[in-house]
């Protein structure tokens, strides 16, 4: 698949979250960038503020969820798989605040591959893939990270 055709098929999946997914459109996600190693969100400060003035740590998290979920999500339907695709366990760390809007970029962690998961999806008609999420924050530190366990499951040819 060209990058153009991913890209594309990239901004249909955001506007699928944006019209399935109502904390999508209520936090403002918007495409901010894909190629073959990762897929990136970015969000406004305007509806995603705390008391205090930066990013609530609720929304640091629900984007990044919603980022490494897209990451294998737009993985499936680039190879036409209907699966319903699961956050299984995921851990957060919040290292600065974010005074502004921000960018979550989604990348396979480490270790994780494409080809080991479409083999276990097509044999078992399940699989799991780790996924790592990042806020950047000031300089090369992060300010949010997410790791997470995405799980896919086939649907079946019947199900409604």
């Amino acid at each position: 698949m060209s990058s153009t055709e991913r890209h594309t098929l990239a901004r249909k999946l955001v506007s699928f979250m944006r019209d399935e997914i109502p904390l999508a459109q209520t936090m403002d996600v918007n495409l901010h960038g894909c190629d073959e190693q990762q897929f990136s969100l970015a969000a406004p400060l305007g509806p995603n503020i705390n008391d205090k003035g930066c990013a609530f740590g609720g929304s640091l998290v629900s984007v990044m969820t919603l980022n490494g979920w897209g990451l294998v999500e737009l993985e499936l339907r680039m190879r036409g798989l209907e699966c319903d695709l699961f956050v299984g366990e995921s851990t957060v760390r919040y290292l600065e605040p974010v005074w502004e809007g921000f960018v979550s970029e989604a990348r396979l962690a480490e270790g994780a591959d494409w080809v080991t998961f479409f083999d276990t999806l097509a044999s078992r008609g399940r699989a799991r893939i780790e996924v790592t999420c990042q806020v950047p924050g000031i300089g090369s530190k992060p300010a949010a990270t997410l790791e997470a366990r995405f799980v896919a499951k086939r649907r079946s040819p019947d199900a409604v």
